[in-house]
């Protein structure tokens, strides 16, 4: 097929938005003379985030690539990462490598024979997988994976509980089963309905989740156990700019941590990602690793 083309990125994104199209729903276009990828070209492609990479870096690469025609084949570029997308990526260069991470929760989790469960659904599994275990692909041993998968439509705001009631039903059952020690569960409503900057939707999504945490807590508590809720940043709670505008971004305002089922115990104020795992390993029977250098959120 033919792509887009204009007569420069200006005018490109221009007719976008005049056809309600805009910002990530932008499509490619073409916008010089010879813009497109050939033989012999150099492709620094930018992008950092290896769960939205490594599909576009794998039709340049693989040899082996099978989702659809490439017209004569695989062009022959020098290809290069931002950061390692994929382990098994061939044909390509990694400008910075990754850093390899030792004692992480999940493979420190395995290291003690602990079973654990990560559930998502598709929007946020990899944030539960190859993100959690610090850019690893494969599962640890003891380590299940389940992926619940997302509505297809073209916006959030259009089915603002997305997910949340199949991913909440299906830890329930994993939970009552009594095989894991450890499951780490993300429900992505508040992030992905809150990008779409329509606030109705979001209240929406924030229902949802709040129904959805309270089948896995109540489930969690039934077994005997104890949760920790948190998030990694904020979205939905700021869905409006001061001129009235939509908010469709991340925020930095802090965010909760909640520790349900651990007895009478005092959370210090403060905080980081880094604390949690150093919070959560005691209640699970194992000591804090060196590599860990958070510190408990739970004062004793």
């Amino acid at each position: 097929g033919e792509g887009n083309h204009a007569a420069n990125a200006q005018e490109a994104i221009e007719a976008s938005y005049a056809a309600d199209k805009t910002d990530e729903f932008v499509l490619p276009c073409v916008t010089c003379e010879g813009g497109r990828v050939q033989d012999g070209d150099t492709v620094i492609f930018m992008n950092f985030r290896p769960d939205r990479a490594r599909q576009m870096t794998r039709i340049f690469c693989d040899d082996a690539f099978t989702g659809f025609e490439r017209r004569g084949g695989r062009k022959q570029v020098h290809y290069v990462c931002m950061a390692e997308y994929d382990a098994t990526m061939p044909n390509c260069e990694v400008a910075y490598p990754p850093v390899e991470l030792k004692n992480v929760l999940g493979e420190y989790l395995s290291a003690h024979g602990k079973t654990q469960l990560r559930i998502a659904e598709t929007e946020k599994y990899a944030h539960v997988t190859f993100f959690f275990n610090g850019g690893v692909e494969a599962p640890y041993e003891g380590e299940d994976r389940c992926v619940i998968p997302s509505p297809k439509v073209a916006t959030y705001d259009l089915k603002p509980e997305m997910s949340a009631p199949e991913v909440a039903a299906e830890c329930v059952k994993r939970i009552e089963s009594g095989k894991y020690d450890v499951i780490i569960l993300n429900f992505a409503n508040c992030d992905m309905v809150g990008h779409t900057g329509v606030f109705d939707a979001a209240v929406k999504a924030v229902e949802a989740v709040d129904a959805a945490v309270k089948e896995v807590v109540e489930a969690v508590l039934a077994a005997g156990g104890c949760a920790f809720l948190t998030a990694d940043h904020g979205n939905a709670e700021k869905m409006m700019n001061p001129d009235g505008t939509p908010f469709t971004a991340h925020t930095t305002n802090v965010v909760p941590f909640v520790a349900i089922g651990c007895g009478d115990v005092k959370l210090r104020e403060g905080g980081c990602l880094a604390d949690i795992a150093p919070t959560m390993l005691p209640y699970i029977g194992l000591p804090v690793p060196a590599e860990m250098t958070g510190k408990s959120i739970i004062v004793e």
